[in-house]
This record gives C-alpha cells, structure tokens and sequence, in this order.
C-alpha cells in the first residue's frame, strides 16, 4: 500500500493521521546498514533542500500537517513511505515528491517509525479561553 499526503490530510485528528502513518520498526535494526553515506548524499542535495523547503511551507511547519500544532523544535520532513536504497540509486519518484513527504517534530518521527505513541506528546484540542490563567 503506497501512502499518500492527499489521502492522509483527509484524516482530522493528530491521532488518526499518526496511525495512518505509524508503522512496527524495530530500535536499533538497520535499513541503510553500510549504505548510509545514500540517504546522507540524497538530505545534503540541492533537489532535496528545495523539495523540503516546499514541504514545510505546505504544512505551516506543523506536525503531521495538523493546523495549530506548530513544531517547536527539530523538524523533520519524513518520507511517508519507508525508502530503501534501491529507491536512491533508481531515483525514485517518491524521495522528492512533496506526495510522499510530511512535516514531523523528532518524537512524532520516532513514534511513526517504532509505533510507540508512549512517546508522543499529548496534544489537547485548543479551546476559546484555554489560555486563561485563573480557569
């Protein structure tokens, strides 16, 4: 199943867009094993600067593309489809694809790829007067 941001935007909640996303990694295993130097060429060249230029002004630099939750922190332009290094040397079309990428905050990330929401922060719906201090 290929997944797509025109399909994951359709989702409201943080909840249902991050089990869409989540999938059952394991801390510690390889993906790139000794072909990591693919992935780090493919984040330090111009094509994907510009395509997560585009990605994160697409999504207002919220996590998961969520209105309001804006990322405080290290943000992360993940590859809604897991990538292989098959994917690098072919040029596949989903690594620069703004179809296949997602603004994440680095727990999100985590969490996507580990399918642990424990990590997650709890995120509340924001409310008229939520801010008030004496409520």
């Amino acid at each position: 199943m290929t997944r797509t941001y025109s399909e994951l935007i359709k989702l409201e909640t943080f909840a249902e867009r991050f089990e869409y996303l989540k999938l059952t990694g394991i801390v510690g295993k390889e993906t790139f094993g000794y072909d990591r130097w693919l992935n780090q060429v493919l984040y330090h060249s111009g094509i994907w600067y510009h395509v997560r230029n585009k990605v994160i002004i697409r999504d207002n630099g919220c996590d998961l593309g969520v209105p309001g939750l804006e990322i405080k922190g290290r943000l992360i332009v993940h590859h809604i489809n897991p990538i292989a290094k098959e994917d690098i040397l072919e040029h596949a079309e989903l690594l620069a694809d703004p179809e296949f990428l997602i603004c994440t905050s680095i727990n999100t990330h985590n969490a996507i790829h580990y399918g642990d929401n424990s990590i997650l922060k709890e995120w509340k719906e924001r409310t008229p007067g939520d801010t008030c201090l004496w409520h």
